[in-house]
């Protein structure tokens, strides 16, 4: 694989962690860098890891990935953005959804990073045949998804403070992560 198709195969994979973490950086509304690196690090590091069990788990477990992998996606964005959505409603005191919660980072980090499961599936069948040949690829997705969620969050904190009540941010953050589970779903289906 070329690296130019390498950088635009990140980028795409990395989209996904960059609307999550506008969402989330809105709901943050303030810098809290231990967050920021804290959610960069997990969706650049699942973003990496999940080509590679993907790529592991090829020839034995590839026709049951294909079937469900879109569908898991959309099922924990679809909660995750449900429950944003529920929050949204409520008073501000009341609310609960917490993007700097460790298990919701990883939730969130797990469902972007589905897509990155059925890549590592596909380098298999590309004929990529040792690991050595996975570090470069699997090396820029987690760099660029790892800076694709810094941007996000810092855009998200930045912008999102001033707009956050006008908009309804927690609201439109979590249609954006049913929106993405549906572009899964749809991609997939299609």
């Amino acid at each position: 694989m070329s690296g130019l198709k390498i950088w635009f195969l990140a980028l795409g994979l990395a989209m996904d962690c960059f609307a999550v973490s506008i969402a989330s950086g809105i709901i943050l509304k303030k810098f809290q860098w231990r967050t920021i690196l804290t959610m960069a690090f997990f969706f650049g590091l699942f973003q990496a890891a999940m080509p590679i069990i993907g790529w592991l788990c090829a020839s034995t477990f590839s026709h049951l990935i294909k079937e469900i992998d879109h569908w898991i996606a959309f099922i924990i964005l679809a909660l995750l953005g449900g429950k944003m959505i529920y929050e949204s409603f409520k008073h501000e005191d009341e609310r609960s959804f917490n993007p700097a919660s460790l298990k919701v980072i990883i939730t969130m980090a797990v469902a972007t990073s589905i897509d990155a499961l059925a890549i590592g599936v596909s380098f298999a069948f590309l004929g990529v045949d040792s690991f050595k040949e996975l570090i470069t690829p699997v090396s820029v997705i987690g760099l660029v998804s790892f800076a694709m969620s810094i941007i996000g969050l810092t855009l998200g904190i930045k912008f999102g403070t001033k707009f956050a009540k006008k908009i309804h941010a927690e609201f439109w953050g979590g249609i954006i992560l049913v929106i993405i589970g549906i572009k899964i779903l749809f991609e997939h289906l299609s």
